[in-house]
């Protein structure tokens, strides 16, 4: 399946779907943006069973984009120094209105950056 699919449902739409680690039955929403054609999350709750933590654990996943799903393998970005502001931006950029705005500018503080995850789309 073609990555650019999913490229352009995440840079149109605000929820995608995830499913972290095999264990998982079912998708949970989340924020995603793309920087460079590439794809990244912040976990928010922080919680020890989130899907930051699952993929921790174990690094296949899925992403649920429209009908499409995608294959993932989640990392945690290696130049997560040089490419935060990027990020950071492309999060206040993609979710600046309404109540999003307040989570918006929580999801760019240390906490947040700090949990950051890169998610590589198996194209096989």
């Amino acid at each position: 399946m073609n990555k650019n699919i999913a490229l352009d449902y995440i840079k149109t739409y605000n929820l995608i779907g995830i499913k972290a680690g095999a264990n998982r039955s079912t998708f949970l929403e989340i924020w995603m943006v793309v920087v460079n054609d590439r794809v990244f999350a912040r976990s928010w709750g922080l919680a020890e069973k989130s899907w930051y933590n699952s993929f921790l654990q174990d690094s296949k996943g899925q992403i649920q984009c429209g009908e499409f799903i995608f294959n993932i393998k989640a990392i945690v970005p290696i130049n997560n120094d040089q490419i935060t502001e990027a990020i950071n931006n492309e999060y206040l950029t993609k979710y600046n209105s309404g109540h999003n705005i307040e989570y918006a500018e929580g999801i760019i503080q240390t906490k947040h950056i700090e949990k950051t995850m890169e998610f590589i789309i198996d194209e096989l």
